[in-house]
């Protein structure tokens, strides 16, 4: 088990970036949550054996249809123990 955080830049909101994301971990069996940042970038929090979070990390350099993906960064941090996969609303 791995815990990544990973930031999508690029015009990756709007596109249904977010809720594809959820779909593709769902079905990956990741476990975490996705959001939008005010710079216009997606940030996500993902934990799961290696092979799926590859798999989540292609999703991420692709996205949806309409996405342009620009830069992918991703940080190894300690596991936090999530429960499922969510996608954040933040009230800007």
């Amino acid at each position: 088990m791995k815990h990544l955080r990973i930031t999508v830049a690029g015009k990756v909101q709007g596109v249904y970036y977010r809720a594809t994301c959820k779909a593709v971990a769902d079905q990956l069996g990741l476990k975490g949550f996705v959001m939008n940042q005010p710079d216009g970038s997606v940030y996500i929090e993902a934990e799961g054996n290696a092979f799926a979070l590859d798999g989540l990390l292609e999703f991420c350099r692709e996205g949806p249809d309409g996405a342009e993906v620009s830069e992918v960064s991703v940080v190894e941090e300690a596991l936090r123990g999530f429960k499922n996969f969510v996608v954040v609303k933040k009230k800007i």
